[in-house]
């Protein structure tokens, strides 16, 4: 990233940051600005982020073993070919932020006593881990975001996450020669990125469809749980090409173009996929249970948005609908900000953007 050129300090307050999701084979990157100066705010969004630039790369696949990036070199010289030829408009700072997939992440609600110190609901937490996560607590980075207070007491979200793939994620911006600011799993950059829409006010569901899994998540002005589930694109792919004897190629045209909507194979691909879905739709039932029971149903939950590249598939939200009985809409990352003059990706490529473009939106105030 040598070639990075230092614009935005000298027009904008805070210190820029750009988003880096990397992914099972390829990275994409983002990067947008609150752009204060415009005042015509569109219809489904409530801020006005103006995109500086955007673009993406593949790498071999092999450079990331269950979440820890093993061959840290291959990432950074295929992003040395993006930030040199491949991008969309420019980024323009070193600082970056980045996701932790969310199945190799640990998270629980918890509920402690109000009248706990600091050093107390510290301690409390870790007990918490040490008792309910399969990993050594001294293998483990955790943090933790206060919920809300009750008459029970204190909540609080908790995520864990292995020091193994956050040490690999450092050693792999220090060689690219990027400043790491921000760590966070992708349901958080999925929820940023919601909690720009005009819709976000009512309880929702969020799903986020990955390739190799799905996370979803309860979003009532923040998230409020989260749970992940083996399923997404590429499993989807590779499931269709194993049942219908067709090659991963093959598959992956089945999949983009008819998906699970009418066509002469809609009973192979439907009957192939249900096992997926039905976990995917299990879970997503456990967690509306729990909802209800832990915060009632005074505030029941109104729609589940859809978004990540997994969910381009024809049919799934239709699916979902059917299966649920709530109403289903896709999120579309392009929303939320003004492009001005560059390039729109294709419409089915999109969608791989939405972890990217959320942590893009992060805001540089809250970094520090």
């Amino acid at each position: 990233m040598s070639n990075v050129h230092q614009k935005l300090p000298y027009l904008y307050k805070d210190k820029p940051l750009f988003g880096m999701d990397i992914g099972n084979g390829s990275l994409k990157v983002m990067q947008t600005v609150l752009d204060s100066q415009k005042n015509d705010k569109k219809q489904s969004s409530k801020t006005n982020n103006l995109l500086v630039g955007y673009g993406s790369c593949h790498f071999d696949a092999k450079a990331i073993n269950d979440g820890v990036v093993v061959s840290p070199e291959i990432i950074a010289e295929s992003a040395k070919k993006l930030f040199t030829n491949g991008l969309f408009g420019d980024i323009t700072t070193r600082r970056v932020a980045l996701t932790i997939p969310s199945y190799r992440t640990f998270t629980r609600s918890l509920m402690l006593p109000p009248s706990l110190s600091n050093k107390e609901m510290k301690e409390a937490i870790s007990m918490e881990a040490e008792q309910y996560i399969p990993v050594p607590i001294d293998k483990l980075y955790i943090d933790f975001e206060p919920l809300g207070k009750s008459s029970a007491g204190q909540e609080f979200l908790m995520v864990a996450v292995p020091k193994e793939i956050v040490d690999s994620y450092m050693d792999l911006t220090a060689i690219m020669g990027l400043e790491a600011v921000l760590i966070e799993t992708t349901m958080n950059a999925a929820c940023r990125l919601f909690s720009n829409d005009y819709q976000s006010d009512v309880p929702t569901l969020i799903i986020d469809f990955g390739s190799l899994s799905s996370d979803i998540s309860i979003f009532d002005v923040k998230m409020l749980t989260m749970g992940t589930v083996q399923g997404g694109g590429e499993i989807f792919t590779k499931v269709i090409s194993d049942k219908l004897g067709v090659t991963p190629q093959e598959a992956h045209i089945i999949k983009t173009r008819y998906g699970l909507n009418v066509s002469k194979r809609q009973k192979e691909v439907r009957d192939s996929l249900k096992p997926v879905l039905d976990q995917i739709i299990k879970e997503i039932r456990r967690l509306i249970r729990y909802y209800e029971e832990r915060y009632g149903q005074d505030r029941p939950i109104k729609q589940l948005v859809t978004l990540g590249g997994g969910s381009n598939m024809p049919g799934l939200n239709e699916y979902l609908t059917d299966s649920l009985r709530l109403a289903v809409r896709p999120c579309d990352p392009w929303q939320y900000m003004s492009v001005h003059k560059l390039r729109l990706p294709t419409r089915d490529n999109k969608q791989m953007y939405a972890t990217a473009a959320g942590l893009s939106m992060a805001n540089p105030k809250e970094v520090f």
